[in-house]
């Protein structure tokens, strides 16, 4: 450990700074403002907030810890997360966030009640909050305690105490206005750390030159930068010493299409923390231009939270278990003072995730499930005091159960598992939601409630199925039941006219939904059939599900759930500026997948 006075002082000043700030932005007294205030910020934030704020957010130990450490054992390929996210958010600022801001929502469930009723609302309200507090708080909490442990040496649970208490100045006090303005200032110094400590270490492998390094790493480790994996390539658990196959955590070309789709699009398009910022924005231009801009600092990304990763793999560290590659990084190869504010850089991704990740539980509890059903017709101030009581519970929560990840692995893929039992029933609905009328209550009720049970029969019954591929096949079956069940509940339907429907019409947003089905769990059946490897009959069944659900959303009559979303014109249209951003990530993304297949 060779953590100077200097660096302590830099990471101290600036820890102190920024808890600073953040008392200083939540100055107003409790209830100022209600809760859109208090939630939403007041509806006010610019494009650039926005999108500063979504990295922030986005970027945390998850990342800098987690993906580091995928890096370092099965390389670039794990990238692929961060950069479908580039298109993702593209996609979702096109499609969902007009339908979002049009219909004037706080949160997620809140869409549901008004596109469904208010049993789908409730039900996701209690599982999105025990995955935010259970999986997401607790990981992120984990992930910095162990960063702090392994860098300054103080033990793991007084490390992730400090970061409660850290994280609260934002998360409790200030509501999400604190959260965002403090996220500007922390993506700042996360984008500069990461990427002098990126720098350095990669100059290490060229004996002082960057590009040396680089050409260094491309020739030792050319594997790394394969992006796409095949049957055969494995990597080595670092805690372990096993052998593990690569290609169960990355199947293929599912990294592009498949169920890679489904976690971004569930993280990106219906997550409550991710979503809550464009929510805020001043109007919707700046909401769609601020997650456009976030788009573009994704393509970045890999270099921060995965290149260093690999150039330690190359430099031979000696760590014991994945995720201490980062921490290794910044001991061995970032120099006296600038140690310090790549810690801070940590620091900040930490902070800036938890307080997001808190308050977005706090919004779904409070504004979801407290006041609609345990105590309605209450103040503003008093549901404004109520949120800040359940963050606090929120953070103690995730400090207790913190500690217990330690013996997991590689912990990004922990929480893209679990995650992944309850994405692709939410992606389903959402999607069949606001762009299929004819999708009812029931059939969503229906889904959100077997969605979890479905995906762990297919863990069960079909082991060898990877996780990913496991997400695409549980959406198509979660779509097939949604279609389904629509159809036969005849009774919440009704006759629609044409004249009235959105732009682009019934026709093009029900093949808009086929076309998803085939992007996620067609390529995911033909990719089955054509290895050879897994059981065919899982290839036979997701095909299956896609002719049925896909020939009856094309064939059946066009009619309307009593709650089908309804379209003003030219809702789905954008600004230049706009398009233009979305050109470029798609050109971006082409060459870099060209060139690294």
């Amino acid at each position: 450990m060779s953590f100077s006075t200097i660096d302590l002082v830099i990471l101290g000043v600036y820890l102190v700074a920024m808890m600073a700030l953040g008392l200083w932005l939540s100055r107003s007294k409790d209830g100022d403002g209600g809760t859109q205030e208090y939630f939403l910020a007041g509806k006010s934030l610019p494009w650039w907030a926005i999108g500063a704020s979504l990295i922030a957010s986005n970027i945390s130990t998850e990342q800098i810890l987690a993906m580091n450490g995928s890096g370092y054992e099965v390389g670039m390929a794990i990238a692929g997360y961060e950069l479908l996210a580039a298109l993702t958010l593209i996609i979702v600022a096109k499609f969902f966030l007009p339908i979002f801001i049009h219909k004037e929502i706080y949160t997620m469930p809140q869409f549901l009640e008004r596109r469904f009723d208010g049993r789908v609302r409730s039900v996701l309200s209690v599982f999105w909050v025990a995955l935010f507090v259970f999986v997401n708080i607790t990981s992120v909490l984990y992930l910095g305690g162990l960063a702090i442990q392994s860098i300054l040496g103080v033990p793991l649970i007084v490390g992730i105490i400090g970061l409660v208490i850290y994280s609260a100045a934002f998360s409790i006090f200030g509501g999400l206005k604190a959260v965002v303005w403090t996220d500007v200032v922390q993506v700042v110094v996360l984008v500069i750390g990461g990427l002098i400590a990126t720098y350095l270490v990669v100059s290490a492998v060229g004996d002082g030159s960057f590009l040396a390094g680089m050409s260094t790493i491309w020739e030792q480790a050319p594997e790394r930068f394969d992006m796409v994996f095949d049957i055969d390539d494995t990597y080595v658990d670092t805690s372990t010493g096993e052998t593990k196959s690569a290609y169960d955590l990355l199947p293929g070309v599912t990294v592009i299409m498949g169920g890679m789709w489904i976690a971004n699009l569930y993280y990106w398009g219906s997550n409550q923390y991710i979503i809550q910022r464009a929510l805020a924005a001043k109007t919707l231009g700046e909401a769609q231009k601020g997650v456009a801009f976030a788009g573009l600092l994704k393509l970045g990304m890999p270099f921060i939270v995965v290149l260093p990763g690999i150039a330690g793999y190359v430099l031979g560290a000696e760590i014991e278990k994945a995720d201490q590659i980062f921490p290794w990084v910044l001991n061995e190869h970032v120099i006296i003072g600038v140690k310090g504010l790549v810690m801070a850089a940590l620091v900040a991704a930490v902070g800036s995730s938890i307080s997001s990740m808190v308050n977005s539980a706090t919004t779904i509890f409070t504004l979801d499930i407290y006041r609609p059903l345990i105590n309605k017709g209450q103040s503003e101030a008093h549901y404004v005091r109520v949120g800040k009581i359940v963050a606090a519970i929120c953070l103690v929560i995730g400090a207790l159960i913190g500690p217990a990840l330690d013996s997991l692995g590689q912990v990004f893929q922990y929480i893209q598992e679990y995650t992944g039992f309850i994405s692709p029933g939410v992606v389903a609905v959402f999607l069949f939601g606001m762009f299929w009328r004819r999708t009812t209550s029931n059939a969503a009720l229906a889904v959100v409630i077997l969605a979890i049970p479905l995906s762990l029969g297919i863990r069960l019954g079909f082991p060898d199925v990877p996780f990913l591929d496991r997400m695409g096949i549980t959406f198509l079956l979660c779509s097939a039941l949604l279609v389904i069940i629509s159809l036969l509940d005849t009774g919440a339907v009704k006759e629609v006219s044409l004249e009235k429907d959105a732009d682009p019409g019934p026709s093009g947003l029900r093949l808009g939904l086929i076309v998803s089905m085939i992007v996620i769990g067609g390529v995911t059946a033909v990719k089955i059939l054509v290895e050879g490897v897994i059981n065919p009959w899982v290839a036979v069944l997701t095909l299956s599900l896609l002719a049925v659900a896909g020939g009856l959303l094309l064939f059946t009559k066009e009619r309307s759930d009593r709650n089908g979303v309804v379209y003003p014109s030219g809702l789905f249209q954008t600004s230049t500026m706009f398009n233009v951003s979305a050109t470029a990530i798609v050109l971006v993304l082409a060459l870099i997948y060209a060139i690294l297949w």
